[in-house]
C-alpha cells in the first residue's frame, strides 16, 4: 500500500491486442481485466495518446472505503508494453506501488495464484518492458499457466489457446484472480496474498 490513501490504483492485463490472440494463454491478464470492467458496468474505451484502453471507476466497498481504479490494456503488443504502462501512470499519477500487473507465469501450475510485490520478470517480456521503463517495485498478479509438455517451445506455448481441458477450469481461475485483484486493492498485499496465494 501506498502512504496516499487517496492515490488511485492502475490495474494492469498483459496480453496482445487482436481476436486472433483472445483466447491465448498469454492473453489471461486481458481475461481477468475484461471481468473486472463487467463487474465495474464499464466498457473500454482509447485512453487519448497512450496505446491503451482503459475503464475508469471504483473498486471496493461503496463509500469512502471505496478506491479510484483505472483498468488498462495495452494495445502496443506485449513485448512492449511498458510505455503505454508508464503514460497511464504518468497520466493519472498513479505511484509505482499502486501500479498491478496481472500477466501469465509459466513457473506456476495452472489455475494456481501468486501475489507480489517487485522481483524479477522471470522471462516474461511484458513484465521486462514494464520493469524497464518504471523499475521493478509494482505488483504482480501471477496466473499460472504451467510448461510446455515435452518439446514445445515457449513462445508456441503462450500463443496457444488453452487446452479443453483448461477451458473446465478457466471462468473459476480468471474468477479467483479478479477477486484477488479487488482484496490486493481493499486490503492490501499480506491480506491478498493469505486469502489467495493458493
Amino acid at each position: 500500500m501506498t502512504d496516499d490513501a487517496n492515490a488511485p490504483w492502475l490495474i494492469v492485463g498483459l496480453g496482445n491486442p487482436g481476436p486472433e490472440y483472445a483466447a491465448n494463454r498469454h492473453n489471461i491478464g486481458f481475461m481477468v481485466v475484461d471481468l473486472l470492467a463487467e463487474r465495474m458496468r464499464g466498457s473500454f474505451k482509447r485512453a487519448g495518446k497512450a496505446q491503451a484502453q482503459v475503464v475508469e471507476g471504483r473498486m471496493g466497498p461503496p463509500g469512502p472505503a471505496s478506491r479510484r481504479v483505472i483498468l488498462a490494456k495495452p494495445m502496443s503488443y506485449m513485448n512492449l508494453s511498458g510505455g503505454p504502462v508508464t503514460a497511464l501512470r504518468d497520466f493519472y499519477k498513479v505511484p509505482t506501488a499502486n501500479v498491478v500487473a496481472v500477466h501469465d507465469e509459466l513457473d506456476i501450475d495452472y489455475g494456481v495464484l501468486r501475489l507480489k510485490i517487485g522481483g524479477g520478470d522471470n522471462g516474461h517480456n511484458g513484465l521486462k518492458s514494464m520493469t524497464k521503463a518504471m523499475g521493478a517495485e509494482y505488483h504482480r498478479v501471477r496466473c499460472g499457466i504451467g510448461r510446455p509438455p515435452g518439446r514445445m517451445q515457449v513462445a508456441d506455448f503462450v500463443l496457444k489457446d488453452f487446452s479443453s481441458t483448461e477451458r473446465k477450469d478457466l471462468d473459476w481461475f480468471v474468477d479467483r484472480a479478479a477477486d484477488s485483484v479487488e482484496c490486493l486493492v481493499a486490503e492490501g498485499l499480506e491480506r491478498a496474498q493469505s486469502a489467495y496465494n493458493s
